[in-house]
């Protein structure tokens, strides 16, 4: 993989989390949505940078070379299972407030996306990105995957480790292939793996 500028675009997404917030008092809320946010961020090993906190989810990405896949592949597991731990510290902790019960029903999932359409633009203190490729990762969560805890790689990225020797079991789960349609993006394919298992 040759060094260029072009990002590497990480999503993990908080599912449920209309549903939690709908059900759940304000006070509750306020200190558990934040506290799962920042256990992701601080899961951060490879060095991606946050672009955006977006309510539900943490826009991170990485300009020019991309870290070897395995190391991509172990980065996402951690975010999983860091997420899901403070999840299980904070039932307890709140186990005794209105609406805890809804705490155990958030899940996370995560899209890894790959473009050379990707604008760093400074705004204040904060650098947002913009580019066709920045709307391609966000529209991948909206899929037809009928999980609530996956990994979605997009085909694009995938693409760019063609001089490596893809393992697509991790043990854990594998690697399915799958595509979706977009209005604007036409066909986007991908491959995703269901997550739950490290929650055995």
């Amino acid at each position: 993989m040759e060094e260029n500028n072009s990002t590497l675009i990480c999503i993990p997404d908080i599912s449920g989390f209309t549903r939690f917030m709908s059900d759940t008092n304000i006070e509750l809320s306020s200190k558990v949505i934040p506290a799962l946010l920042n256990e992701i961020i601080y899961a951060n090993d490879i060095g991606l940078k946050v672009s955006e906190i977006e309510g539900d989810a943490v826009l991170f990405f990485k300009k020019g070379a991309l870290p070897p896949f395995i190391d991509l592949i172990n980065q996402c597991k951690t975010f999983f299972t860091q997420f899901y731990k403070q999840l299980d510290v904070l039932s307890k902790k709140y186990s005794q407030e209105r609406g805890i019960d809804n705490v155990p029903e958030l899940g996370l999932k995560i899209i890894l996306h790959y473009g050379e359409d990707v604008e760093s633009v400074q705004i204040g203190s904060h650098i947002k990105l913009m580019g066709e490729d920045v709307i391609v990762a966000h529209r991948l969560l909206k899929n037809d995957i009928k999980e609530d805890e996956y990994l979605l790689v997009s085909e694009v990225l995938l693409s760019q480790y063609k001089n490596e020797v893809i393992e697509r079991n991790f043990g854990w789960g594998k690697l399915q292939d799958d595509e979706e349609r977009y209005k604007h993006l036409g066909e986007i394919n991908y491959s995703y793996v269901k997550m739950n298992k490290l929650l055995e």
